[in-house]
């Protein structure tokens, strides 16, 4: 991970093509044997949608890059627009198909990116919804005949004010939404056929949550009993929790009946406390011992916004490595978030390799199913 926002982008250059021919859609071969049909105008409809999307972001800078596919299929509107990226492959045939968008997609996740971008329709989100599930965050930008998903962005340029916002550091929420899809040889008998396939985590405005409001202002101990009630029922049978020093962390142990050390960190398995107020080496000990796999979870410091590197050295280097990157949680009320006024969460581990590599965008639980996207940077 990296302080830059590292988007992948993959473009369905076919998408809404079928629409003026009245196809019902851009899926399968009929639309291919009718391609000659199109003028180079039409042809670039996906493209031009693409375009009014990123506009936004080239004033972005460094803060910014994009893995994508080649040509069509992404490359070449990020070269038009001199956004930086990288081209992971090309279209393995002479016109892109659904397996290329899943071969960009499968090289987005190798690469770790921290939001996956499209250009499509229905059939297009199904294709990346099959890849990545909820692991990724994902937003459309509306190109397609069939949208019917809840995954696409209002418009281009709403799709590009919104990454514009995460680039800034607003508060941009994590939402799951529904991945639909028409049965297109059904629809031009008139028959609608509309299959739920899955949700992908999609991300939009930040708001409050309107039960955690009270007198107009978030409460504090609302969204931390939230929190921890969230967590708490997503706990995995079997897996090592290393909770840190906290009032928002400390809920999450009072949530699970168990004493909580509020400047310390605490090590539960299964509902069962294993240590309180552990230091590194009783934290290592423990991690060699547990065969369930181990998470920690930590909350932020109000006001300097530090995640790790103050008061709670006791997750060191060796650690947060040994419980692995993939497995931090962090928790945190939206107001205290927002009181950064869109500064970056911070790291200091005493290991600029490890500071490094935790920098970037990180999902945050904000509240009962509530998260939300926000960056993470190290110390200069």
């Amino acid at each position: 991970m990296s302080a830059t926002l590292h988007i992948g982008l993959v473009v369905n250059p076919l998408a809404g093509l079928g629409g003026s021919l009245g196809l019902k859609g851009s899926d399968g071969p009929l639309l291919r044997s009718r391609l000659g049909e199109f003028s180079a105008q039409q042809r670039h409809r996906a493209r031009d949608r693409v375009e009014r999307a990123l506009r936004p972001l080239t004033a972005a800078g460094q803060a910014v890059r994009f893995s994508t596919w080649g040509g069509e299929m992404g490359a070449d509107v990020l070269a038009s627009l001199d956004l930086p990226h990288e081209a992971l492959g090309r279209v393995s045939g002479e016109i892109s198909a659904a397996d290329d968008t899943r071969r960009a997609v499968r090289a987005f996740c190798h690469r770790s990116v921290d939001l996956i971008l499209f250009a499509g329709g229905d059939g297009t989100a199904r294709d990346i919804f099959d890849e990545v599930g909820t692991s990724i965050p994902v937003l459309g930008i509306p190109a397609g005949v069939k949208m019917h998903s809840g995954v696409f962005a209002v418009s281009p340029e709403a799709a590009g004010e919104l990454l514009l916002q995460l680039v800034r550091g607003g508060l941009v929420g994590l939402v799951p939404r529904e991945v639909r899809d028409i049965d297109e040889d059904a629809f031009r008998h008139d028959q609608v056929r509309s299959r739920f396939y899955g949700e992908l985590m999609v991300p939009g405005e930040g708001r409050y949550l309107q039960h955690t409001k009270v007198g107009g202002r978030e409460s504090a101990e609302l969204v931390a009993d939230d929190i921890a009630e969230w967590l708490v029922e997503r706990m995995e049978a079997g897996r090592t929790y290393l909770v840190g020093p906290g009032s928002t962390t400390a809920a999450i142990m009072a949530k699970l009946g168990l004493p909580g050390t509020l400047l310390g960190v605490d090590v539960v398995r299964d509902g069962e406390l294993l240590a309180a107020d552990a230091d590194e080496a009783r934290l290592l000990e423990l991690l060699d011992a547990a065969r369930g796999g181990a998470s920690i979870v930590v909350t932020v410091i109000g006001g300097q916004g530090h995640i790790f590197g103050r008061g709670n050295q006791q997750f060191s280097p060796g650690v947060i490595r040994r419980v692995g990157l993939e497995n931090i949680i962090v928790v945190a009320a939206k107001s205290k978030i927002a009181a950064l006024e869109g500064r970056p969460l911070l790291v200091d581990t005493n290991d600029p390799a490890l500071d490094s590599e935790l920098c970037g965008w990180r999902t945050i639980v904000t509240g009962f199913d509530d998260r939300i996207l926000y960056r993470i940077a190290r110390i200069e």
